[in-house]
């Protein structure tokens, strides 16, 4: 049987991987409690519009994980939530930002590195005369989180290129001397992975990402950085305090 769900299309991931990752989101989601029993093979089946061996082995990955189990004649069962440790806090200072990166050293994947000038609103501030650009895959313990798109002010590239090729971006900005940001800001949207961000994070198809845009510049409104950051949905934990 071909699947023909809409999830499932143009995705380079095998199909019972995408499919565990769209159980395992419902379990996290709290769909399926601990203690709650699965919907039945041929539901999934039907739901999902793929094969029953699709169904089976993206159930058996949910039970090698700890997070489900099967019981002769009852069916399978919730036994435990996927853990958090893979948030990625999404801070709204330039300085927690940078510890963020600075005590989580990601490893860090270059897959392209040109000359390119940014796409800048009016509101951003003025383009520096040349551009370094930098497009790489971000991971933590061998699992691709984000992709990332870097266009920073070639004077500033020139200062410490081969720190900026290998460590993440902000933290480095704000340890050199020379460089004085007077201005910082971010913007976050939802959004779903296209074929080249499922594939370099390991996502199906449309899945949910969070795509993330920030802009630093100097007392001159030059515009020294500009970050556009596509992060996997499952990795962003956004925490704001509310005013009463």
């Amino acid at each position: 049987m071909l699947a023909r769900h809409p999830l499932f299309r143009g995705s380079p991931m095998p199909r019972y991987v995408q499919l565990a990752d769209l159980l395992r989101q419902r379990i996290a989601r709290g769909v399926w409690r601990i203690g709650d029993r699965l919907p039945t093979l041929d539901d999934l089946v039907r739901e999902f519009d793929v094969a029953r061996v699709t169904v089976r082995q993206g159930v058996e990955l949910l039970a090698r994980e700890g997070l489900v189990v099967a019981q002769q004649g009852r069916g399978t069962f919730v036994i435990a939530a996927p853990v958090r440790d893979r948030w990625l806090k999404l801070e709204t200072s330039l300085h927690a930002l940078a510890d963020v990166y600075r005590d989580d050293k990601p490893e860090l994947v270059l897959i392209e590195e040109a000359a390119a000038a940014p796409t800048l609103e009016p509101a951003d501030g003025r383009p520096a005369p040349r551009y370094h650009f930098m497009r790489r895959v971000h991971s933590r313990n061998g699992e691709p989180y984000c992709v990332i798109s870097i266009y920073l002010d070639e004077r500033v590239f020139r200062m410490a290129p081969r720190r900026f090729r290998r460590e993440t971006v902000v933290p480095v900005l704000l340890e050199l001397p020379k460089v004085k940001i007077a201005y910082a800001h971010q913007t976050l949207a939802i959004s779903t992975a296209d074929v080249e961000v499922a594939g370099h994070l390991g996502l199906p198809l449309n899945a949910p990402v969070a795509e993330v845009r920030r802009v630093c510049r100097d007392p001159d409104g030059t515009v020294l950085y500009l970050g556009e950051v596509t992060y996997r949905g499952d990795y962003i934990h956004l925490e704001m305090d509310l005013k009463p």
